[in-house]
């Protein structure tokens, strides 16, 4: 990735295009501007027969530039950067800092660049890319550019293994403020590719990666546990925390019961005023009116046999 930073200090995670792909790019374009010149030429056959030599070569000459510099420039100011071969190539032309490309910059690059690249056969355009850490050719030195690629392979996103329960808990209480945000950002690549590496070199790997954090931690690794568990066990407690930091401890939803009808449409019962201080002790206890929902399921349990009525009679001891 490159290291290009914007005007408010942030980092563009931004891939330079390489040198094969630049020239590929540059071989299309020129083939194709080529092109339009000799077809353009067959018609200035034919409109310049009344002229004279010198009229007729200021005329193809004229044409020449305007074919190998003026169309590339245009080309480059309306696509902000893409032309025909670095569209067929997946490459843009952008400036230092990411943005687009305006028209001063493609004048640049389309001036040097019919030295750099027409006159000199491309000579010192692959002679600049190769030295240059980011592969910009004279052309993007002058303007300010830098080609960069548009189209870069999608990877998969690895999940990473969910820690055991039990060391889980155990990682509830340990102090996670002193580990580095570079520290984090390997563990979690390394639990993320663990299993495409080899056995030997993912166990020393984290290894060596359970002793960087337990060093900062205090935590030591449980007897018997592998580093990678404590590893998931640290990562998952960090990001719980990040998770209630964000967005805060939420009450669980007591369970509703589910029914045939909808419990919705039936009205609800109003709540009745509760009585305070020293009324509240005197005053007997108010019976909530029954939910037809509750009446209905009384109505299907079974009832216990009802009791007799009492006489008042006492039988003998």
């Amino acid at each position: 990735m490159s290291g290009l930073v914007t005007g408010e200090a942030v980092a563009l995670g931004i891939q330079p295009a390489k040198l094969p792909s630049r020239a590929l790019a540059m071989v299309l374009d020129i083939v194709v501007y080529w092109g339009v010149y000799i077809i353009l030429s067959f018609g200035l056959v034919a409109a310049t027969a009344s002229l004279d030599g010198a009229a007729v070569a200021a005329v193809y000459v004229a044409t020449l530039l305007l074919v190998l510099i003026g169309v590339p420039i245009a080309v480059e100011t309306l696509t902000r950067g893409r032309s025909l071969g670095k569209l067929a190539c997946g490459l843009r032309v952008v400036r230092d800092d990411g943005g687009p490309i305006r028209f001063r910059h493609a004048l640049v690059r389309g001036a040097v660049g019919l030295v750099e690249i027409q006159m000199m056969l491309g000579v010192v355009a692959c002679i600049a890319s190769l030295v240059s850490e980011r592969g910009r050719r004279v052309g993007d030195v002058f303007a300010g550019t830098l080609v960069v690629r548009e189209r870069i392979p999608v990877q998969r996103a690895q999940l990473m293994p969910p820690p055991p329960p039990w060391l889980a808990a155990q990682m509830a209480g340990v102090d996670l403020s002193a580990v580095p945000e570079g520290l984090w950002l390997a563990v979690r690549q390394y639990l993320a590719r663990m299993r495409q590496l080899d056995p030997q070199v993912s166990w020393a790997m984290a290894q060596q990666l359970a002793e960087d954090v337990t060093a900062r931690t205090g935590a030591p690794v449980p007897q018997g546990t592998p580093p990678a568990a404590f590893l998931a066990a640290v990562v998952a407690e960090r990001q719980a925390r990040d998770a209630r930091k964000a967005f805060g401890a939420v009450a669980p939803h007591p369970p509703q019961l589910q029914f045939p009808f909808h419990p919705q449409a039936q009205p609800q019962p109003q709540q009745q005023p509760q009585p305070q201080g020293w009324a509240a002790a005197a005053a007997p206890a108010s019976v909530a009116p029954v939910a037809p929902v509750q009446q209905a399921v009384a109505q299907t349990m079974p009832q216990p046999p009802a009791a007799e009525p009492s006489t008042g009679f006492a039988p003998p001891a």
